[in-house]
C-alpha cells in the first residue's frame, strides 16, 4: 500500500482507517497538504471469481456464488468503470484519482461525511433527501442499462439465476439459525420453484443501470452541488442491468433505518412522475407488480446475508437487523401474485422464529 500511495503522490499522506462494513474491501482518508482522498483497499483473492458474461448458469455455479450472483468480488476495476459510467451521465459518482487494480488500491474523491444516514439522524428533511434520491434514479433510468461499462467490462444481467442465488441464501444461513436445523433438500427445491415462478417475466421488457444498494447509507448529501449531482454514490462495484424496481425498492426499504410506508409512497409517486417528465413513462400497474417482486427478492437475501455476517463472519451487530427486515418482507409478501411463497415461509418458518433471539 505504501508502495502504491508512494507511486500515485500521496507517500506522506495521513492515512486514517474508516469502519468496515459487510464486505471485504477496507476505506482509509487520506490527507496531505491541505488535499484529501478515499483510500479504497481491496485484498485480492478474497472473495470467489466471477464470469464472462455470457456463461452458462451452470459455468457460473460451477465458479462459485460470485459468479451465479454476478457479483464483482475483488475487481476494483469494475468499481472505476461504474463510476465514469455515473460520472458521464452527470451524477455524482467520485473520481478516481489513481489505481492499481492488480493490488486491489484505488485512490478516489473523498464526497465527505453527510451520508444520508447521517443527515437524517440529525433531523434532516426525509422528503427533499428521498425526492433528490429517486430524481437520480429517474435519470439513471432515462436510458436503458448499456451493454459494457467500458471496454472490458460488461454490465452483467440481473438475471433470474442471480436472484435464485441470492434468496438461496435465506434457507442456506437463516433457516439453521432459526430452527436449529438444515434446511431439507425437498425445502430449498420447493423454495427454488416458488421464486422462479415469481420472477417470471421480471425485468424481460427493459433493463436498466442497476446501483444494487442504493440506500442511505450508500449516498451522500451534497447540497452545494446542482441537481442530481447533489446526491453523491458510492459503494456500486456490483452494478448490474435489471429491472428499474430494484433500486428504487433497496431506497424504500432499507435494511438499516426505518422507511414509512408514507414517505415510501411519496418516493414512488415522485419518481414515476419524473419518468414521465423525462419522456419515459412507466406502466404502473407493471411497475408496481415488480416493485412486490423486487422487493419481497431483496429482502428475503439481506435475511440471508444478515445470517452470514452473524454465522459465518462472527458480525452477529447485524442480527439487529432483521425484525426490521422481516417485517418488510411479510408486508411485501402481501401482494396476492406472491401468496404461494407467503404460504411457504409462514409453514416453514413460523413467524416468531424469524427476528431470532440473538436480534
Amino acid at each position: 500500500m505504501q508502495d502504491f500511495l508512494k507511486r500515485a503522490g500521496w507517500g506522506d499522506a495521513t492515512v486514517t482507517p474508516l469502519p468496515g462494513d459487510a464486505s471485504t474491501r477496507r476505506y482509509a482518508r487520506l490527507a496531505m497538504g491541505g488535499r484529501k482522498a478515499m483510500l479504497m483497499d481491496q485484498p485480492q483473492g478474497a472473495e470467489a471469481p466471477t464470469a464472462p458474461a455470457d456463461a452458462s448458469e451452470e459455468t457460473r455455479r460451477a465458479l462459485g456464488y460470485n459468479a451465479l450472483a454476478r457479483l464483482a468480488g475483488a475487481d476494483c476495476a469494475r468499481f472505476a468503470a461504474a463510476a465514469a459510467w455515473l460520472r458521464g451521465h452527470g451524477l455524482a459518482a467520485p473520481d478516481i484519482y489513481a489505481a492499481d487494480h492488480g493490488c486491489g488500491f484505488v485512490i478516489l474523491e473523498d464526497l465527505g461525511d453527510a451520508l444520508f444516514a447521517d443527515v437524517l439522524a440529525d433531523g434532516g428533511d426525509e422528503e427533499q433527501l428521498y425526492k433528490a434520491a429517486v430524481e437520480v434514479l429517474a435519470r439513471i433510468h432515462a436510458k436503458d442499462a448499456p451493454a459494457a461499462l467500458s471496454a472490458d467490462k460488461p454490465l452483467f444481467a440481473y438475471d433470474q439465476a442471480a436472484h435464485v442465488a441470492e434468496t438461496d441464501l435465506l434457507v442456506e444461513w437463516f433457516l439453521p439459525l432459526a430452527l436449529g436445523r438444515k434446511a431439507t433438500d425437498s425445502e430449498i427445491e420447493q423454495h427454488r420453484s416458488l421464486w422462479r415462478a415469481a420472477l417470471a417475466g421480471i425485468g424481460s421488457s427493459r433493463r436498466v443501470f442497476v446501483h444494487r444498494d442504493y440506500h442511505a447509507q450508500n449516498l451522500l448529501w451534497l447540497p452545494e452541488r446542482d441537481g442530481v449531482a447533489k446526491v453523491g454514490l458510492i459503494d456500486f462495484q456490483d452494478a448490474v442491468a435489471g429491472s428499474p424496481a430494484y433500486d428504487l425498492i433497496s431506497l424504500t426499504e432499507d435494511a438499516r433505518r426505518d422507511v414509512s410506508p408514507e414517505l415510501a409512497q411519496i418516493a414512488t409517486a415522485h419518481y414515476l412522475a419524473a419518468m414521465a417528465a423525462q419522456g419515459t413513462p412507466l406502466n404502473e400497474t407493471q411497475f408496481r407488480h415488480e416493485m412486490a417482486v423486487m422487493a419481497a427478492q431483496r429482502n428475503a437475501k439481506i435475511v440471508g446475508i444478515f445470517a452470514r455476517l452473524a454465522k459465518r463472519d462472527g458480525k452477529e451487530r447485524y442480527l439487529a437487523f432483521l425484525p426490521r427486515v422481516w417485517n418488510y418482507l411479510e408486508r411485501d409478501l402481501a401482494h396476492p401474485a406472491l401468496a404461494d411463497l407467503r404460504a411457504w415461509y409462514d409453514r416453514v418458518i413460523a413467524k416468531d422464529k424469524r427476528a431470532l433471539e440473538q436480534a
